[in-house]
């Protein structure tokens, strides 16, 4: 086969290739990744919302940043993540390719919200108003001191749910139990003599009875 067969057709082919590209209109793989910058460093950013403007469709950041949607040309990217600026990019209209990668660069965004001072009433003659006309009687006394007995407070630790520093503060404690006897058998309390002394005590003092149902 001579050579210059050989060229002609390379350059056909090459020259059919280039204008396949440049006829291509169809959907588009973009890919790519969003950071920020911290300390003067990029820093990537995971789970950061994007979503095609006016549409449905939309997809999020992985833990790496790295992101791929389906777009068309000209179609607007809008990438949104809480205590950053809201970012678009328009994807362009001149691609002739059916794969795209971009780098997505996102800031900080500092909001001030104006101070809100709460009060329990309208203002602070209404306060001294209502505060001089508050009748303080023993009722009143004697409903908090019952509001604040052991026997009261017993049943509310036990119907209402503990919180979050409670909650912490528990797993801790669980966590520093399980450390301590980490590798070892834990020592059984049948040969304890303060154990034994305090069950005793409790005993002594009828904690173990019965308690009878109260009408």
């Amino acid at each position: 086969m001579p050579v210059k067969f050989i060229v002609f057709l390379f350059l056909c082919l090459t020259t059919l290739s280039v204008k396949a590209q440049r006829d291509y209109s169809g959907p588009i793989q973009l890919s790519g990744m969003v950071i920020t910058q911290e300390k003067g460093q990029p820093v990537k950013m995971p789970y950061v919302t994007i979503a095609v403007e006016g549409t449905s469709r939309g997809t999020y950041t992985n833990w790496d940043g790295f992101f791929s949607i389906v777009v068309e040309r000209g179609e607007t990217l809008v990438f949104s993540y809480v205590g950053y600026k809201t970012v678009k990019y328009i994807v362009p209209d001149t691609l002739s390719t059916n794969r795209y990668s971009i780098f997505q660069i996102m800031t900080f965004d500092n909001i001030l919200l104006p101070e809100t001072v709460i009060y329990p009433w309208p203002d602070k003659d209404n306060y001294h108003a209502e505060f001089l006309a508050m009748d303080v009687n023993s009722d009143i006394s004697n409903r908090i001191q019952e509001n604040l007995s052991k026997r009261v407070m017993a049943s509310l630790y036990d119907k209402v749910p503990v919180d979050g520093n409670e909650s912490t503060q528990s797993y801790m404690r669980q966590n520093a139990a399980t450390y301590y006897y980490q590798g070892q058998t834990k020592p059984i309390q049948l040969m304890n003599v303060m154990a034994w002394k305090q069950f005793l005590e409790a005993w002594k003092s009828g904690k173990f009875k019965k308690k009878k149902k109260e009408e």
